[in-house]
């Protein structure tokens, strides 16, 4: 598949305005196709950058350090692939070293590669935790996405207060309730 260019993008865009039924000569927007598909280059951004290569680096002298790293609370923004409208929300990623770690602000990077995609939260949720363990074969990766979806929350059923919770749990955190128990009493600790 070929992409098109900037302005078959930018065509479509106009398109879409006469769709809803408006004019894509008015002056308020003669150049909206143009900052719509400056948007779309920021908002799915995720489908140039390569995961794999976000966390290549990885240190292995932490000292002996074998407890849980966990990443909470971190702003989640991506977008429906049903309605391409906004999911908004936040992530918990955790994992378990065995023998390396890596920068911190690369897990938050990749979360962002696959968030920046059109996505349904459990893909990304299972995604994210799968590179980290491709990455850095640990004893354990758990992630934990709690979003809104604006598919949900403003059009069909607008359920307005609505949240979605979905979580992959591999290795230890998945087979050692201690372990998920300890994870959780982090993630809920104020």
């Amino acid at each position: 598949m070929s992409k098109p260019s900037k302005l078959e993008a930018e065509n479509a865009v106009k398109t879409l305005l006469q769709y809803i039924g408006e004019d894509p000569a008015r002056e308020g927007l003669l150049e909206t196709p143009k900052r719509v598909i400056k948007s779309y280059n920021e908002f799915f951004k995720g489908y140039s950058e390569d995961p794999d290569e976000i966390l290549s680096k990885t240190f292995e002298d932490v000292e002996g350090y074998d407890e849980i790293v966990l990443l909470k609370n971190m702003r989640l923004e991506s977008y429906c692939e049903h309605h391409m409208v906004p999911i908004v929300g936040k992530a918990h990623i955790a994992y378990l070293p065995d023998g390396k770690v890596v920068g911190i602000s690369k897990i938050a990077r990749v979360l962002d590669v696959y968030a920046k995609r059109l996505q349904t939260q459990e893909r990304l949720t299972m995604q994210v935790a799968l590179a980290i363990e491709k990455a850095l074969n640990p004893k354990g990766v758990a992630v934990i996405i709690d979003s809104m979806h604006q598919c949900m929350t403003t059009r069909g059923v607008r359920k307005s207060e609505t949240s979605t919770v979905t979580s992959c749990m591999r290795g230890i955190f998945r087979r050692d309730d201690k372990s998920r128990a300890e994870l959780m009493a982090l993630i809920n600790h104020q």
